[in-house]
């Protein structure tokens, strides 16, 4: 992992640099990739910090930077580029070393085993269990199992779970909805509840009911119905290949008593007072609170809102010994944020250590035209029906491509297209002429098995088709700490794509197997199992295949 190693050597000069210069540099030290009419393969923009302080020239400083970097032995060359950047180019053995690391150990290639150990719960989806799991649970699903995968792979203590609102009123009102669909099915006069579930899977559902189901009463159809949309979820999240750690019920939280003692104990930190008969939690009053308000907690009526076992439920998170909560949210959960926030402060947790992802809402098109619902869900498409028609797969990349705040244009006919116009057709295909490539190698004797394969020599790999795989491979640590940053995986889906795009030039340029000189096919051979290993393990983290035949 050259950049992540050359990135602490480089701090670690540019500091004892800054104490001999007498400036002073940021407590950060990032580095990035340059643009791409620079040539180069790291970017530093720190003189341009150490100038603000030290008033002095930013490219002066630049310069005397470059010239101490230039002796770092990775470092190809050091140069300063105004306004005050310092450009380096990493040597050609360094690269190549970095390539053998990634087909040596593919399955830890990006590991941060430095990085922190923080015990994390990244709790996503969390759908009300009243109805078929939409596309948009999907989008939740894509963002929350490929992040705790990339976290995983950095080798942090993260954990993921469901957590599903099977209490409250939402039992009976269901279980009125799905009657009334019953005894529609029976020829009686039974309108559905004014506020209650709609869709046409409830005409389904009280068909398949077992028998003696006319006995039952609204809280018995409302069990029936629930637990077997539940079962649904869990099977749309197998088929997805999101995977949770643990499905935690509502209905545990409630039996265990945990409700009412989070509501004594938030009463014991002072952060509970009475007003209209109703119970409050002072949240314009917590600790790094940005809520507006107060909220209630229990009604005039002692019956608690919604709000008040949401809490108890994150009390439970940090009591179980998680110290990093993150939290998955549809678009219509802007609101919730900031009084969540404020709830774990009145908790006595730091409110940094709570972090909300709202992703934003999906349109859905068969190619400009828009497809606005679903025939059984009702006003949604469902997720299964989604994953029917185009495949998960594309389901995963597509969702993994944006980021979670930006809204997405989901094209059904572009994510069935077997064409470098589909981006995930487009990465696999690479995965998979890769592939076709080592089979052909095998064939003519050039390769047996990858263990086999030598260290390249540097002076094979020097076409700038080369180089650009070469560096572009370098980057992936850094593109999962990136991920793991911005709490999104959209980084490593691009990522992907651009490493795809690099390996089509070298394709047509450098040939493998036809190679004149046998040592240089050996070297291409390497190169293109590094960019197949690294596509692999990508997709893997986005939950997506990576076919070795298409």
């Amino acid at each position: 992992m050259i950049v992540a190693a050359l990135r602490k050597k480089l701090a670690s000069e540019a500091r004892r640099w800054a104490a001999d210069a007498d400036v002073t540099l940021p407590e950060n030290l990032a580095l990035s990739a340059p643009p791409a009419h620079v040539k180069a393969d790291l970017c530093l923009p720190w003189p341009l910090a150490a100038a603000k302080v030290a008033k002095r020239n930013p490219l002066e400083l630049a310069k005397l930077l470059a010239a101490h970097l230039s002796k770092v032995p990775e470092v190809e060359n050091a140069q300063a580029a105004p306004p005050g950047f310092v450009n380096i180019m990493i040597k050609q053995t360094a690269l190549c070393a970095n390539l053998k690391a990634i087909t040596l150990a593919p399955k830890t290639y990006g590991e941060d085993s430095g990085g922190p150990k923080t015990k994390v719960l990244v709790e996503f989806v969390s759908a009300n269990p009243t109805g078929p799991l939409h596309m948009a649970s999907g989008r939740g699903a894509t963002l929350g199992d490929s992040l705790v995968r990339i976290m995983k792979r950095l080798g942090r203590r993260v954990a993921a779970e469901y957590y599903v609102n099977d209490g409250g009123d939402r039992v009976v009102l269901l279980g009125e909805s799905i009657m009334a669909r019953y005894k529609q099915s029976k020829g009686e006069s039974a309108p559905v509840p004014e506020k209650g579930y709609q869709g046409e899977y409830l005409v389904d559902l009280a068909a398949a009911a077992p028998a003696g189901r006319e006995t039952w009463d609204a809280q018995a159809w409302g069990r029936y119905a629930m637990d077997t949309l539940l079962a649904s979820h869990k099977e749309d999240m197998k088929v997805f290949e999101a995977n949770f750690d643990r499905w935690y019920l509502e209905s545990e939280l409630f039996s265990s008593g945990a409700v009412p003692k989070t509501l004594e104990f938030l009463k014991g930190r002072g952060m509970v007072f009475e007003k209209d008969g109703a119970v409050w939690l002072g949240t314009l009053n917590a600790e790094g609170s940005t809520d507006d308000k107060d909220r209630v907690l229990v009604k005039s009526t002692g019956k608690p809102t919604y709000f008040l076992p949401d809490i108890a439920y994150h009390k439970d998170k940090y009591d179980r010994g998680f110290e990093r909560v993150i939290d998955i949210f549809g678009a219509d959960h802007h609101g919730y944020v900031a009084r969540m926030r404020a709830a774990i402060g009145a908790l006595g947790k730091p409110p940094e250590s709570y972090h909300a992802i709202v992703h934003q809402l999906i349109h859905l098109f068969r190619g400009r035209e828009a497809v606005k619902m679903s025939k059984r869900a009702g006003a949604f498409i469902s997720l299964r029906e989604l994953i029917d028609e185009v495949g998960k797969d594309a389901c995963r990349f597509f969702f993994a491509l944006r980021t979670p705040d930006s809204h997405l244009n989901f094209d059904l006919e572009l994510a069935k297209k077997q064409s470098s116009e589909n981006p995930v057709f487009y990465v696999q295909y690479v995965h998979a002429r890769i592939c076709s490539i080592f089979r052909k190698a095998a064939q003519t004797g050039l390769f047996a098995q990858s263990a086999e394969m030598p260290m390249p020599n540097a002076r094979y790999l020097l076409a700038p088709e080369e180089r650009a795989l070469l560096n572009k491979l370098a980057w992936l640590p850094e593109v999962l700490l990136d991920c793991e940053r911005l709490l999104s995986p959209h980084p490593l889906a691009n990522y992907l794509l651009e490493l795809a795009g690099l390996f089509h030039p070298f394709y047509e340029e450098c040939p493998v197997v036809s190679a004149e000189d046998p040592e240089q096919a050996k070297a291409r051979l390497l190169l293109i199992a590094g960019v197949r290993d690294a596509i692999r393990e990508g997709l893997d983290l986005l939950g997506v295949s990576a076919p070795e035949q298409m």
